[in-house]
């Protein structure tokens, strides 16, 4: 999930403004045409607040499943992922976090597919069908190592620039690509704001709210958490739990969870987890090949790339400013919403304000 220290510096900073409603998806929008009121390259956007359940067309619940699921070896993965969309539009890649799958956009890519994109949702290392090719690599979980999976996985399917968007390890990941690699990304839309971990801040205490929050990550890094983890059924009585705290006013089913669960399943997924959220605070090294990648990505570099920015408003992982605490850190033509009555699980909680936030990025 979000770095907590992302989250404990921005407390104090305040609330946004009044709310807004947000446009809704036009069934004519052009997946490249420009945008009316799109920000120039001087980067300053427009602060705003925006209902999440606004949006006409995609409502939540529409889709369950994808219609085709893929394979392709990626680096050291064979890396499952969901594709819809024709094969020559503009590439969006959508991420996923924790503890979620490519479902959280099973809703979204019929939306961007129909404006003519082409958009991957692939699993991440450790979740559903993506494996590991040898079992000699080490399962472990650095920022820049899922990070290197998703340029992996463009190289493999030849995609030479697309378009990122994520949440949650989804978000993070698409930052760090942005980051050392600007020049594979069109544009980003990352939920939650920078989060690029910064592993010397995460040793020091935070607000004692903000680690509440985390209670999770302090029980990963005990045996009981561990065995909890490695136990598929416990891990799975987990993870809905997390889904209810994190999202207090989604009311999903059992089905669409259980289509979720399936991915929690894999084999290395308690291995992968585990490893995240221990190296993280500094409790395990991580593998010596990522250790320059860890090392620019310790300086919190910016991101050049046009940008936008969500924060869902009833995330308790959220913090309060309007992303003004992490907007320095996003250097090109960028924008920030809020989405009222939204959740972590942004892009299934509301498809339709994600999707836009796809488009308009595009335009900036």
């Amino acid at each position: 999930m979000i770095n907590r220290r992302t989250f404990g510096r921005a407390v104090g900073l305040g609330t946004g403004a009044a709310a807004v409603s947000l446009t809704g998806l036009q069934s004519t929008a052009s997946a490249k045409g420009g945008a009316p009121g799109a920000e120039g390259a001087s980067g300053e956007g427009r602060l705003s607040v925006m209902d999440g359940a606004s949006g006409g067309g995609g409502a939540p619940g529409t889709h369950t499943a994808f219609p085709v699921l893929k394979q392709v070896r990626a680096g050291v993965l064979d890396i499952g992922y969901a594709e819809v969309g024709p094969a020559r539009g503009p590439v969006v890649l959508c991420l996923h976090g924790w503890p979620y799958d490519i479902h959280s956009y099973v809703d979204v890519a019929p939306l961007l597919a129909d404006l003519g994109y082409r958009v991957i949702v692939p699993y991440l290392r450790g979740h559903g069908s993506t494996r590991f090719l040898s079992r000699r690599t080490p399962r472990t979980a650095e920022q820049s190592a899922v990070a290197l999976d998703i340029i992996a996985l463009m190289d493999a399917l030849k995609i030479d620039k697309a378009v990122l968007a994520g949440f949650d390890w989804g978000s993070r990941t698409a930052d760090i690509i942005a980051a050392l690699w600007p020049e594979r990304v069109k544009a980003l839309v990352s939920t939650g704001g920078y989060l690029i971990t910064d592993r010397k801040a995460q040793l020091m205490p935070a607000a004692p709210a903000v680690e509440r929050n985390w209670w999770y990550q302090w029980y990963f890094a005990t045996e009981r958490g561990k065995q909890a983890m490695e136990n598929v059924d416990e891990r799975i009585a987990l993870c809905r739990y997390v889904w209810t705290l994190v999202s207090p006013d989604w009311k999903f089913d059992d089905a669409t969870f259980q289509r979720t669960a399936e991915a929690f399943k894999n084999p290395d997924y308690a291995a992968v987890v585990l490893f995240n959220y221990r190296w993280r605070i500094g409790l395990i090294e991580g593998d010596r090949r990522y250790d320059r990648y860890e090392e620019r990505l310790a300086a919190q570099p910016p991101v050049p790339v046009p940008t936008i920015t969500l924060d869902p408003a009833l995330d308790p992982f959220t913090p309060p400013g309007d992303g003004t605490g992490y907007r320095h850190h996003f250097t090109g033509p960028y924008e920030h919403r809020t989405l009222a009555n939204i959740g972590h699980n942004l892009p299934q909680e509301a498809p339709a304000a994600f999707a836009r936030a796809v488009v308009d990025a595009d335009r900036l």
